[in-house]
Parts: structure tokens; sequence; C-alpha cells
């Protein structure tokens, strides 16, 4: 969202071109006018946008992922997450995102917010969700993912971001979530998972 009072930073987009198109993102040069007049360019990846969960089980734990990441060569740990298919709602993606890649389903659901990942190069916004009153299932992974689900202590998790072994961005971000959360210093709207209603 741009105040009006940052009108004067606006760049303006005067010619758009398509360097990639993969399966999944998409890599564009823009040249734009910038606010003193002058031209330059802007390359970016497109990304469909992406869900995070945060899922909370019973004495302050969570369930995380590891899974290897091939862009940065490193088994990462990390929240469940996953990106947004055409036309999907975050909620119904995350819904889906977690019982995929865990088994685990929610009672109760509340929208954190969204995060913007890589300003300066991509488009790509996750938002975060909460998810408690878990119950266990069995996964449906895609044809082409594996990781394992773990059960952290909220404590293990933060001491993990603080020595460097937790490195994921998303993942980082959504523990100033769950501090917050959990000190009751931010509260959420929770609203009950209407896949347990019908089930």
């Amino acid at each position: 969202m741009t105040d009006t009072a940052d009108t004067h930073l606006i760049e303006t987009l005067l010619h758009s071109e398509t360097l990639c198109e993969g399966d999944f993102l998409k890599a564009r040069r823009d040249t734009v006018l910038m606010p003193d007049g002058g031209v330059s360019t802007r390359e970016y990846i497109v990304h469909p946008g992406a869900v995070v969960v945060i899922p909370l089980l019973d004495d302050r734990r969570v369930l995380v992922e590891r899974q290897f990441r091939y862009p940065v060569g490193r088994v990462m740990t990390e929240f469940p997450a996953g990106k947004l298919d055409p036309g999907e709602d975050p909620w119904a993606c995350a819904r889906r995102e977690l019982r995929e890649e865990t088994g685990y389903t929610a009672v109760e659901w509340a929208h954190a917010g969204g995060m913007h990942l890589a300003i300066a190069y991509s488009t790509e916004i996750i938002h975060v969700f909460f998810a408690r009153a878990l119950r266990a299932g069995e996964r449906r992974l895609d044809a082409d993912e594996f990781l394992d689900v773990r059960i952290l202590s909220d404590e293990a998790v933060f001491t993990a971001c603080r020595d460097g072994a937790l490195t994921d961005a998303k993942t980082q971000t959504c523990l100033l979530w769950l501090q917050n959360v959990r000190s009751g210093r931010w509260t959420l709207d929770w609203r009950r998972n209407p896949d347990q209603d019908s089930a």
C-alpha cells in the first residue's frame, strides 16, 4: 500500500519484456520512468504467491519440516509451506499444504498477515497462518516431494534461529509472530476449519 505522501518515490512502467517463462516462475525486465525523469531497468521474478503455516501443538511445541532445498544445496528446517495454485484462496492453500505435507489437520485457524520475501527482485508474497487443535492423519506428498516432519519445542526453534542452524527467512519471520502470540502481545482472530465441520 502506497501513501499519497509517497508519490514522489513512484517508478512508472514504460515497457516490459519476458526473459524466461518456466513452469513455476517467470523472469521479467521492465523499463521504468524514475521519479526524477530518468529511465532505468528492473529485473525481477514473478511468483504466484505462497502460504506458510505455524502449527501449534500442546506444551509450547510446533511442527516443522526438514527438506532439501536445491538452490542452496542444504536440508533446511522450516514451517510447512507451499505455493498457491492459480486462483486458489490462501486459507484453502494453507489447509491443503498442512494436510498434504504433514498429515495433520487443524480445528482452528488464524491468518496472521502477509510478508514480501524478497522485495528487491521478486513479487512473492507469503500469507502467514496459525493452526491449532491439530489432528494427526496420513500425508499426501507430491511424487517429487521428500521431507521429514519433526516436533520441536518453541525454545528449540528459537535456539536454532539464534545459532544459525535455522536460516529460512519465512520461518525466521514466523518466529517473530510465534514469540509475540505466545507472549500475548499480539492477538489472532481464530476461526473454525470448514473442512472439519463437514467431516
